[in-house]
């Protein structure tokens, strides 16, 4: 399961690439070059069909419990347990009604993605993480979905799928579901039916580990 990835890139180059006008919602900072679990990421969406840059919480929220003590101002006195940050059974009431609407598609930018080492293989103490990249796309984006949720307003997750012959050896459970760059505008427009037909391994030959 990916629950950290990178989207290391100068500025200049990240909006030549998004070709997107920023969000006049947005209300987040993304003050990091890494996305965690719980934490604000980019995405880029279609709005009446212009692409939009937009920050939210990476991970639809699941389990909640109260705070021990008091919420601060403006804090949810809310923590959470757990974040879905990797959408595999679409099936699922918890994924299906956003992959099939394009207007809750989006593309989630990054250039390299982690996935865990098992214990055994990591060589030095904080060794946790084999790195994977698209050589041949400087920023590569994954299939995204996002929804408004009432705690911690827009969230967005991405579609995973069986792993390729590259991390499959590496990490054999799943990998992130990566467009090819001609697939963009297909993810954010398409049907429900071309949408699940994308939830497939990116070409392991395209790859590289980092």
């Amino acid at each position: 399961m990916c629950n950290l990835y990178n989207l290391k890139v100068d500025r200049l180059d990240f909006d030549a690439f998004a070709r997107a006008a920023a969000d006049p919602a947005d209300r987040m900072a993304v003050e990091k070059d890494y996305a965690a679990p719980g934490k604000p990421g980019h995405v880029i969406r279609e709005v009446d069909g212009q692409r939009v840059l937009s920050s939210m919480i990476w991970g639809f929220p699941g389990d909640k419990r109260p705070r021990k003590t008091a919420a601060k101002p403006g804090q949810s006195p809310w923590i959470w347990d757990k974040y879905y940050t990797n959408a595999r059974n679409l099936r699922l009431g918890l994924w299906k009604p956003w992959v099939s609407s394009p207007a809750h598609r989006c593309l989630v930018p990054f250039t390299s993605f982690a996935e865990p080492k098992d214990r055994a293989l990591r060589t030095a103490p904080g060794d946790l993480n084999w790195w994977f990249s698209v050589p041949d796309q400087p920023i590569a984006c994954f299939a995204g979905i996002w929804k408004h949720d009432p705690d911690h307003g827009p969230v967005y997750a991405f579609l995973t799928c069986d792993p390729n012959p590259l991390v499959a050896p590496l990490h054999p459970k799943a990998m992130p579901v990566i467009l090819l760059a001609e697939d963009h505008d297909r993810w954010l427009r398409g049907s429900a039916d071309e949408a699940l037909a994308m939830q497939a391994p990116f070409p392991s030959q395209l790859m590289g580990v980092v």
